[in-house]
């Protein structure tokens, strides 16, 4: 479907075949007010449910930050009107959740400013691509005298572990794309004029995999860390059964026979 209109601070969307790209569109620090969570959310939702959409990159409007994070002055103002601070911070929960578990896999753009919740909408991504330059990448809460509230803290650990996480939080540190490449916070780091083309070029390659074979090992994967072993090998046998008969499967030795390049998702 088209691009839709481009209202005050609404994200943009598009879409174009199997990718569907997202932009925080309130530059330049891309703040996630209110408003922009609900639309995000209302398409968090629409992807989920749509077999056309196999792989979506999110991203901020403009080359200047993907997010500074939340709107604090909304927060403070407004969040009476929203049922509270705690209604608010579990429509983000919620959000982030969706993106992490909905079997499909996200691309996050960072870029400038990546702070707060805008590290942890990326960290609920599946791959983040950062500029080699200009990035700022953290979870300053601690500044403010208060802590992550988006499952930032959970996320970052287990993704690079207790001990650069803490080193992050605490200090309040924010890091450079080089230096999130080295402790795995990201996938690569390219220069700030290829991070947008370069996760679209990403999302394009992941959309061309079986569609239902990445679906069953994103449901292997996602959550790992709170699996035994023997749920884990439970868990890739239920892949195995999901995807034996399939269309995709079917392709896929077919070509290896013949010794060409499949081509996957032509049923779907």
């Amino acid at each position: 479907y088209a691009l839709r209109p481009n209202k005050q601070q609404s994200p943009l969307i598009e879409q174009l075949g199997p990718v569907v790209t997202i932009t925080i569109n309130s530059a330049p620090w891309n703040l996630m007010s209110f408003e922009i969570m609900d639309v995000i959310e209302a398409e968090v939702e629409r992807i989920a449910d749509d077999d056309t959409v196999r792989a979506v990159v999110i991203t901020g409007a403009g080359d200047q930050n993907f997010s500074a994070g939340m709107d604090l002055k909304q927060l403070v103002q407004g969040v009476d009107a929203r049922g509270g601070q705690f209604k608010v911070l579990d429509q983000r929960l919620r959000v982030l959740a969706k993106i992490e578990t909905m079997g499909k896999p996200w691309v996050a753009t960072l870029f400038g400013f990546c702070l707060g919740g805008g590290l942890e909408l990326p960290l609920a991504c599946h791959f983040r691509i950062a500029a080699e330059t200009g990035a700022q990448i953290g979870l300053p809460e601690l500044e403010l005298g208060t802590v992550p509230a988006w499952g930032g803290s959970a996320r970052l650990s287990r993704c690079v572990g207790r001990d650069h996480a803490l080193d992050m939080i605490l200090r309040a540190r924010k890091i450079s794309g080089p230096e999130a490449k080295a402790i795995g916070l990201v996938s690569e780091t390219v220069p700030l004029d290829r991070v947008k083309s370069r996760a679209l070029e990403l999302a394009d390659e992941l959309a061309a995999m079986p569609r239902l074979a990445v679906k069953a090992m994103m449901d292997c994967v996602i959550g790992h860390e709170t699996k035994t072993l023997e749920q884990s090998i439970q868990d890739e046998r239920a892949a195995i059964h999901a995807t034996f008969d399939s269309a995709d499967r079917l392709e896929g030795f077919s070509a290896f026979m013949e010794k060409r390049k499949p081509v996957f998702n032509q049923s779907s």
